[in-house]
């Protein structure tokens, strides 16, 4: 059987990576004042968005994640012809209406494929599943590297659900922003009030950066530091532990919302890279997209990897 994978450009993963496991990617559309731009994967032009600091506190953006019916057009147009069956994982269902609008069209899309497969001489029956991660970002970036590892050896369909269905559950996703009161503005315009605003001001007083995590459809702090590096470099130093006890699939995936020589600012990274490399471990380093970049503020890092469960212990 034929299958694709296809993600939503919120998920954070390297361009080439993308393009070599043959990705799909669900469009989302970020406005900003009174101009619309697309989330992209380029590295360059995501790094000229963040350098124009274009989603700055004094901008109005907002992102618009693609309808029902536009998802649908996408599978009519370029999938069902082309593929059996397509597996969607999507951004965590409690942070953007993405899996839920993916959904519906699923619906639609089984209804209406028939014709435009035997137009194009394609037999069989197209399938489709919509997977919630439960987590953002890099999160969604371990979960979808893992998957197009399987689909890449072969795996039945059903086998590919059962270990992408197992994996979700065990990826930690972590993010360190500079500017909580940012997170807590942006999730406010959307009627979140996770972060309250006392936190938020005592954090920005205190130079207090947590380390936040994304991790089974919530999000929740679990530790703190004096300063955006200390913060940093104790995520990263927590995340070489993980790999030095051994991780589920051979994966760290770490994004910015900015330039990617950001990171290497970072003693904590530099090392990460090191200890990763003499575990064979991959680091998939790249620019945070422009939905992740709306939602946590320019200069936020997301750091994430699959590992048995256990506590943070940074």
């Amino acid at each position: 059987m034929n299958t694709v994978l296809v993600i939503d450009a919120a998920c954070d993963l390297p361009q080439g990576f993308i393009d070599d496991r043959n990705i799909k990617l669900l469009p989302i559309a970020i406005r900003v004042d009174d101009q619309t731009h697309t989330d992209i994967k380029d590295a360059q032009k995501l790094t000229d968005f963040y350098a124009n600091n274009l989603l700055g506190r004094n901008h109005d953006a907002e992102s618009i994640p693609y309808s029902t019916e536009q998802i649908e057009q996408l599978f009519l147009d370029e999938l069902v012809a082309q593929y059996d069956f397509a597996l969607v994982q999507t951004v965590s269902r409690k942070r953007s209406p993405i899996y839920d609008n993916a959904t519906k069209a699923s619906h639609a899309i089984l209804r209406s494929y028939h014709d435009i497969r035997e137009a194009a001489g394609r037999d069989g029956n197209f399938g489709m599943r919509i997977m919630n991660s439960g987590t953002l970002f890099c999160g969604q970036g371990v979960l979808a590297a893992f998957t197009s590892d399987m689909i890449a050896r072969g795996k039945a369909k059903n086998e590919i659900l059962k270990l992408a269905d197992a994996m979700r559950q065990r990826i930690y996703a972590y993010l360190v922003a500079p500017d909580v009161y940012y997170i807590r503005e942006r999730a406010r315009k959307k009627g979140d009030d996770s972060v309250g605003i006392l936190t938020a001001l005592v954090a920005k007083s205190l130079d207090i950066v947590p380390i936040l995590s994304a991790r089974g459809d919530d999000t929740f702090p679990v530790a703190k530091g004096r300063g955006f590096g200390t913060s940093v470099d104790r995520l990263m130093r927590y995340t070489i532990r993980q790999i030095e006890h051994g991780l589920l699939t051979p994966y760290v995936v770490v994004s910015i919302a900015g330039d990617l020589a950001g990171l290497q600012a970072h003693e904590g990274f530099k090392e990460l890279e090191v200890a990763a490399s003499k575990q064979g471990v991959a680091v998939l380093s790249c620019v945070m997209g422009l939905t992740g970049g709306l939602n946590v503020g320019p200069g936020s890092i997301c750091v994430a990897f699959a590992a048995e469960d256990h506590e943070f212990d940074g």
